[in-house]
């Protein structure tokens, strides 16, 4: 039965409101005493906040309540695994001995290193490769890491005429941007029935192709079954096989890319594994390759020596790509999430991630036009406009799917329930779909109504964010 839905709203007086600026509650002044850093980097006063601790307190439980995350209700970004993750990872990362300067010598951090060791161990089983480190810090920096390690191996080779990436039409559009900053051209090939079209890529690889990106399930949940074709096709031609990590829930424990052929990978561990990634951290985007690879991977590396563990450069190393030894605490997290479940729960979430994606995609209304899928799927909105769809869902209580993208569905509505979801809340998930999309034109088009924010411009607040405590002049 779908229900209506109204987040927290503090006055009802002319039109939109929002929680009171802390500079509005209180503000005061403080002079700044004579500071040993240069004149050009210090102020002589300092305006800030003047509020008691209560109402501090109450300032983010209110503006918490105007939010929507994965504590408020289901949340099922296609492609973005926003699953519920469980508490008992935050209490692991905040025990005393996980909060290690990250400067220490490592004589001195021989649990943290025994930490990162292990989990490198448990990372290159699941991915079927032979090397992980565990630095970049999101999995747009385990792209970039890993194209430019797949740089330095051609490099390597003497095989300097390699300056083209080849993506399918489904990519995420990191895989484009990765590419490109690591300075290759980007090479786009088309879909056959939602998969890669081997024609296609046949035909795009050569002498200077770097790296085909991909990622398997693909953006439409469709597990790519010509994937040892294309190995083959992109072997044969000397380049080497990406595989993008973002679905890498949909195979947990069944499927490992190494042993598809891929060369190089990124783990998305705040996706697939346990930390909250709303509002774009914090992440970590470990990188798994080939052994042929591991002596470019980044410094530095985490080995056994002497009955303990060191840091170490990898000989051909590509050098830093984040502070210190990577995004700490996330990786903490990481590894207690998976050595919670353990292999029988690793098998656990990828069947719960198919089988709760194939039966909401059962009980809704609208078309899904590729099939068999598997933790995801994309429905169609027809001739109505997904986004104003998806708008009206919040008013119905759930959060929208991703709209619009991937292009090759019309008005698409990329859905992805995840494995932690119960079969109530699918309901209500699918009874919101249909709800939506049986309302007229107009309520869509005025959607969202029970929201504390209506229709923003999602453009403006992407690119240019003005986020203040104090009231900003226009």
């Amino acid at each position: 039965m779908t229900h209506h839905y109204d987040q927290a709203r503090w006055s009802e007086a002319g039109g939109e409101v929002y929680e009171s600026l802390l500079s509005e509650k209180g503000e005061k002044t403080v002079e700044i005493d004579d500071s040993a850093l240069p004149d050009d980097l210090t102020r002589d006063s300092l305006s800030l906040p003047d509020v008691s601790e209560p109402e501090l307190s109450r300032h983010y439980v209110r503006l918490s309540q105007q939010n929507y995350g994965v504590e408020s209700g289901p949340y099922p970004l296609g492609s973005c695994t926003m699953k519920y993750n469980p508490p008992v990872t935050e209490d692991v990362a905040a025990v005393d001995g996980a909060l290690v300067h990250p400067d220490r010598s490592p004589e001195s951090t021989q649990g943290t290193l025994a930490l990162m060791y292990r989990l490198q161990d448990y990372l290159a089983r699941i991915g079927g490769v032979d090397a992980v480190t565990l630095q970049p810090p999101a999995g747009a920096a385990g792209e970039f890491t890993g194209i430019r390690i797949a740089a330095a191996y051609h490099e390597a080779n003497g095989d300097d005429g390699r300056t083209e990436v080849v993506v399918p039409d489904s990519a995420h559009g990191t895989n484009p941007a990765s590419a490109a900053m690591a300075g290759y051209d980007v090479v786009e090939i088309p879909s056959e029935d939602g998969r890669v079209d081997l024609d296609a890529l046949a035909a795009a690889v050569g002498d200077e192709t770097a790296a085909f990106m991909l990622t398997n399930p693909n953006t439409l949940g469709l597990f790519e079954r010509d994937i040892e074709a294309i190995a083959d096709i992109v072997h044969d031609a000397g380049a080497l096989l990406y595989y993008d990590g973002a679905n890498l829930n949909a195979l947990l424990g069944r499927v490992r890319p190494g042993d598809m052929g891929f060369d190089i990978m990124h783990y998305n561990v705040h996706k697939t594994f346990a930390t909250p990634h709303g509002g774009g951290g914090p992440g970590a985007g470990p990188v798994g390759v080939v052994d042929d690879l591991a002596e470019f991977l980044p410094d530095p590396h985490v080995r056994e020596s002497n009955g303990g563990f060191e840091l170490y450069t990898p000989e051909q190393s590509i050098g830093k790509v984040h502070g210190f030894a990577g995004n700490w605490l996330v990786l903490v997290k990481a590894y207690a999430y998976i050595a919670r479940l353990g292999e029988e729960g690793l098998l656990d979430t990828s069947a719960k991630a198919v089988l709760n994606a194939n039966y909401l995609a059962s009980q809704i209304d609208l078309e899904v036009p590729y099939e068999p899928f598997h933790h995801e799927f994309v429905a169609s909105a027809g001739e109505r406009d997904a986004a104003d769809l998806a708008k009206r869902m919040l008013d119905y209580g759930v959060h929208p799917p991703t709209t619009k993208w991937p292009e090759i569905v019309e008005e698409a509505l990329m859905t992805e329930p995840t494995e932690s979801e119960s079969k109530r809340t699918l309901d209500q998930l699918a009874d919101a779909f249909d709800a939506a999309a049986g309302d007229d034109d107009a309520t869509l088009e005025a959607a969202p109504n029970r929201t504390t924010a209506r229709r923003i411009d999602q453009t403006s607040a992407a690119r240019n964010p003005r986020l203040s405590w104090q009231a900003l002049d226009d």
